[in-house]
């Protein structure tokens, strides 16, 4: 296939005249629209206005779509607590399905290729296989919870990992690497330390398997467990095993100096979530300062309860906007630098070698945009556009590992419709239930 329009490769490389030709599951060439068609003039050829790296969701929570709304103006351990979790507790298998359903559906449709996806501790089978048949990539695990659980949540920690083991070994590596697992507790409020010690040692079993959790979200969340630990949270999970290089924290609000340090010195991922955490009143992570000291920072939307949605172009506005306003410096966080977080970082986060750009050799990866629109008129700039002005509602076009997902607006892998209405019904029963 040869796909031509303005070619944003990367942060750094427009093509206005552009084309990208793929082959199989990897991009074979990426230059001039008018040489490639010289050099490839029998593959199947389509024109979208930008081209650009499918974004990649490096935190979300694919299984809360169908709690959208349901936790407005709420802080984070009320809204968890007496909301959210209650909810992921009422899943049925098929409802977990459908909410895995719904929220790959969003991410498709609105340009995101690859996420870091925090599922629930039941039926996450229905969520991989989701994941599996729309064809989205992305690095996926059950949540652990062994403490401070609703029913229904609340496990056994060997009852646990053993599950997570499970899964492990039927789902990392599927469809030659593009579903991949993360060994995920939700957070330290919630594990103990054995599982949380548990969650390394299963980690450092499997080759590729990385780990994926909350931390420092809330002030109210470091207090509780500096009053159980003794520690500040990043110290905590320093000395339990869960930073390093296959860590992705999501979060990281409130980091002290010296726990900056040792995200740095360790290598830990971060996952910036600035709608989330202007949602819930958490606070504004010091991503300036995370990026100074040279810390992989992703971009992540969070939950559909606490975002409302999982619009990666809304996310990237919000990320340059917010901390322009909290330094009160209008060059912090510019375009380059917050379309490369929301692209190759949170693929490298994630794990994921040759995603989120547009290169020669690189997986094919790719989110066509029209800009026909009076919102991208005049278009002097398209970086500027696509972090401040578009939405996810201008992907026309959505191609995963050479295999195109989503075509001119219509979803070719799955019945989107059909996915709508029975995430309708679905949350009819959970409105009802008492």
């Amino acid at each position: 296939m040869l796909l031509s329009g303005t070619v944003v490769a990367d942060a750094a490389t427009v093509l206005d005249d552009g084309a990208v030709v793929v082959e199989d599951d990897r991009i074979v060439a990426v230059g001039d629209r008018t040489t490639c068609l010289e050099q490839y003039p029998d593959h199947e050829r389509e024109s979208y206005d930008v081209l650009a790296p499918g974004t990649v969701g490096g935190h979300v929570h694919s299984v809360q779509s169908l709690g959208r709304g349901i936790a407005d103006d709420t802080e984070l351990l009320d809204w968890l607590y007496e909301y959210v979790l209650p909810m992921e507790a009422s899943l049925s298998r098929d409802g977990m399905r459908t909410a895995a359903e719904l929220g790959y559906l969003e991410l498709i449709e609105s340009g995101t290729t690859t996420c870091i996806d925090h599922l629930s501790v039941a039926h996450a089978d229905a969520a991989f296989e989701a994941a599996r048949d729309l064809g989205i990539r992305g690095r996926f695990g059950k949540v652990l919870m062994d403490k401070e659980a609703p029913p229904g949540l609340l496990e056994d920690t060997e009852a646990a990992l053993a599950e997570s083991e499970r899964l492990i070994r039927r789902y990392h590596g599927l469809d030659d690497g593009r579903i991949r697992y993360a060994v995920t507790p939700r957070f330290a409020v919630s594990c103990t330390e054995a599982c949380l010690r548990g969650t390394r040692e299963l980690a450092d079993d499997y080759d590729g398997v990385m780990i994926h959790t909350h931390a420092s979200e809330n002030q109210g969340e470091i207090a509780t467990v500096e009053d159980e630990t003794g520690r500040r949270n990043i110290h905590w999970l320093d000395e339990v095993g869960l930073t390093g290089e296959d860590v992705v924290l999501a979060h990281c609000v409130w980091t002290d100096e010296s726990e900056r340090e040792v995200l740095a010195e360790t290598g830990t991922n971060v996952t910036y979530c600035p709608s989330s955490n202007m949602k819930l009143a958490s606070g504004v992570a010091p991503v300036l300062d995370y990026l100074d000291r040279g810390i992989n920072v992703a971009l992540g939307n969070d939950g559909p309860p606490c975002n409302n949605t999982l619009d990666p172009f809304t996310e990237m506005r919000q990320a340059t906007l917010l901390q322009k306003v909290d330094h009160l410096e209008p060059q912090a966080l510019p375009a380059p630098t917050v379309f490369e977080m929301a692209t190759r970082n949170g693929a490298k986060a994630a794990g994921f070698d040759r995603v989120g750009k547009l290169r020669e050799g690189w997986k094919a990866d790719i989110i066509g945009l029209e800009t026909d629109l009076t919102r991208a008129t005049p278009l002097h700039d398209v970086l500027s556009h696509l972090v401040f002005a578009a939405h996810g509602d201008d992907v026309r076009f959505t191609m995963v590992d050479g295999e195109v997902l989503m075509r001119d607006g219509e979803i070719l892998v799955a019945d989107a419709e059909a996915i709508r209405e029975r995430a309708r019904e679905f949350a009819a029963e959970l409105n009802a239930a008492p």
